[in-house]
């Protein structure tokens, strides 16, 4: 068995006595003394009634006055008298020195180090080399970084050069737009010339095939008029000279046909050579739009050149259906030619059938028959004639038809000039975007250049690491020959000079603690040092409720070092406090901290106070009156208005 153990029975049998030994002074003492057999005297002079004196001052023996007989209600306590006293104006912490600034300088690029190292302790200025790192092939790097800002710099008047000319082309584009379009019009005004020239035609063949049936009636007269022939043998003797002059005149139209019909012959070779190179030409836009298609869908060629090459082809066969007709229009002027010249010629004909009929009416009565054929000659003439119009009429509707298509042909062609020069405006448009994007590129290489010449630069002053701030170095810095990686510990410098001593004070005494404030520390080793409050946190330790509070003195000689224990005073404003005893602090059912007191009217009263100070004989406290008198035992027993007949420590002892 633990020899410890009686000791302790001891001690809890002890404590137990002694509180119910004050259990019965206190609360039955009215029982105690009639078990003791000590009668109660009501005394008018025996001593101070309202006092609640239970000691007789004449005789010195315990007496109970007539306070004694409490009313219903009353409790008994014990309370003392306390006058407030101005407490000193510090503030008592413990804490420890910290230096002023400690880092770990640190690598921010990779290599060698060949410099010697500088040995811990040693002290070294700001900005002072402490590690030097082998610049392996950053120079190399740099220059090859030059080298590619200057050849990015030369290509920028080039990409301007060519956004220049690309640009110069567009107006060029857009008037060959304007162009096209204004070419437009003009094709579809020929366009409904020609289609209203058909109804003409058309009206002139309905003429033409009129006269054939007229021309046919006049043969069978002609036929019929035999017997009349004799009767016309003097008129047509009286004709002869009229009917020579006429075959004069029909042989004077007989050249001016022929030369229509030799200009409309030499009209055919220059429209079959027309032909020939629109068939030619549309084979080249045949073979360009096949490989824009090739290269488009191989994604060698936009789709502006294939739109170009399409435009190109449909212009081409545009070409060849307008040669076409012009070829056609070059036939139909030989019929026409070939159609006047036989009229002429049926002219000159008829002129020598009236020469003849008029010499053979002349002749003789025998001579009739001749005559009449004559007449019958010159009515199939008259029919030849006829049907020779409708030939030319229906040669003017071709033309016409052919003109038509013409018309269609230079519409379509204006309009795919259109397409063409819009789609030449696109290549140009294009063309300005390419260059702008090649100068875009171009800013896009010397700027990338110029941030590589910085980033080298900026490797090449990494490589020497400096101390930030002067101090102390509290390690050796990298060894010679060390390979050091971005991260890498170079050296820890510390400052000592000044140095702070860091506390934690409490959340009941931190606003007494104020910047600035003067502030002494007693070291371990019994040195004393003083400075000022440099800090005051406003956020107060998750776990212990405290505030750190920062002290800065100088430390010239270094003697002060990071992390000694001190107790440190921080001056503060005096107070008017009362040192109570501790355990008369209790709770309100707020929560809040405070003491029982007697109030005037003999009843129980809760004060709040603030806490100060704790000390061996007690607590000091602030936040209550001058003078006060307070419960010290029986506080946890009553409430705020309960009546109270209070015994004062005092008067006891």
């Amino acid at each position: 068995m633990d020899s410890g153990y009686p000791m302790r029975l001891i001690s809890l049998i002890t404590a137990l006595v002694v509180a119910a030994a004050l259990y019965g002074i206190v609360f039955e003492r009215d029982r105690l003394l009639e078990f003791s057999g000590v009668k109660a005297e009501v005394d008018a002079n025996a001593g101070d009634t309202d006092s609640g004196q239970l000691i007789d001052p004449d005789t010195g023996d315990l007496d109970v006055d007539a306070s004694s007989v409490l009313p219903a209600g009353t409790v008994r306590v014990i309370a003392q008298h306390s006058i407030a006293q101005e407490i000193d104006s510090a503030v008592f912490l413990r804490g420890e020195t910290e230096a002023m600034r400690q880092v770990e300088v640190r690598s921010e690029t990779s290599g060698k180090i060949v410099s010697a190292p500088l040995r811990k302790g040693v002290m070294v200025e700001e900005g002072q080399l402490m590690c030097d790192i082998d610049p392996g092939t950053s120079d190399i790097s740099l220059r090859e970084t030059l080298a590619r800002l200057a050849e990015a710099k030369a290509r920028l008047p080039e990409a301007a050069a060519r956004l220049a000319e690309a640009q110069a082309q567009v107006p060029a584009s857009q008037a060959r737009i304007a162009e096209a379009k204004a070419a437009v019009p003009a094709a579809e005004a020929s366009l409904l010339e020609a289609r209203a020239g058909i109804p003409a035609a058309e009206a002139r063949l309905a003429e033409a095939m009129a006269r054939v049936p007229e021309a046919e009636a006049r043969l069978v007269e002609a036929q019929s008029r035999i017997p009349e022939t004799e009767a016309r043998l003097a008129e047509a003797q009286a004709r002869v000279p009229e009917a020579e002059a006429r075959e004069l005149e029909a042989e004077a139209a007989v050249p001016a046909a022929k030369a229509s019909l030799a200009e409309a012959l030499t009209r055919v070779p220059e429209a079959e050579a027309r032909l020939a190179e629109a068939e030619s030409r549309v084979k080249e836009a045949e073979i360009n739009l096949n490989a824009a298609q090739k290269l488009e869908k191989g994604g060698f060629a936009a789709k502006t050149r294939l739109a170009s090459s399409e435009a190109a082809f449909e212009a081409a066969k545009a070409g060849v259906q307008s040669a076409l007709a012009g070829l056609k229009a070059a036939d139909s002027g030989i019929e026409s030619a070939r159609s006047r010249l036989s009229g002429a010629m049926a002219g000159v004909q008829t002129a020598k059938s009236q020469v003849e009929s008029a010499r053979a009416g002349v002749q003789a009565a025998t001579s009739q028959i001749i005559n009449a054929k004559a007449g019958i000659q010159s009515a199939q003439s008259q029919i030849q004639n006829a049907k020779a119009g409708i030939q030319t009429a229906t040669s003017q509707i071709e033309g016409s038809r052919a003109a038509v298509e013409s018309a269609i042909s230079a519409v379509e062609g204006a309009k795919a000039a259109v397409i063409l020069a819009e789609s030449q405006l696109e290549g140009a448009l294009a063309g300005v975007q390419s260059a702008r994007t090649g100068e875009e590129t171009a800013r896009t290489l010397i700027q990338a250049a110029q941030a590589g010449i910085a980033g080298a630069e900026m490797d090449i002053t990494r490589l020497g690491i400096h101390a930030p701030f002067a101090g102390l170095l509290e390690t050796d810095t990298a060894e010679l020959g060390a390979l050091m990686q971005p991260g890498a510990a170079c050296a820890t410098v510390i400052q000592l000079d000044p140095i702070k001593i860091i506390g934690f004070v409490p959340e009941t005494q931190v606003t007494r603690v104020n910047l600035g404030a003067p502030a002494g520390a007693r070291l371990v080793d019994g040195r004393e040092v003083v400075g000022t409050v440099s800090f005051v946190s406003r956020s107060a330790d998750q776990l212990t409720r405290t505030f750190r509070v920062e002290i800065t003195l100088p430390n010239p000689d270094m003697s002060i070092r990071d992390g000694q224990t001190a107790d440190i005073a921080i001056e503060a404003e005096g107070d008017l406090a009362h040192l109570i005893p501790q355990s008369s602090l209790t709770l309100d059912n707020d929560g809040k901290m405070g003491i029982r007191t007697v109030s005037a009217e003999t009843t129980a009263k809760f004060l709040p106070v603030r806490l100060l100070r704790d000390t061996i004989d007690g607590v000091w406290v602030a936040g209550l009156p001058d003078t006060v008198d307070i419960i010290t035992v029986g506080q946890e027993y009553v409430t705020d208005g309960v009546p109270v007949a209070p015994s004062f420590e005092d008067v006891i002892q």
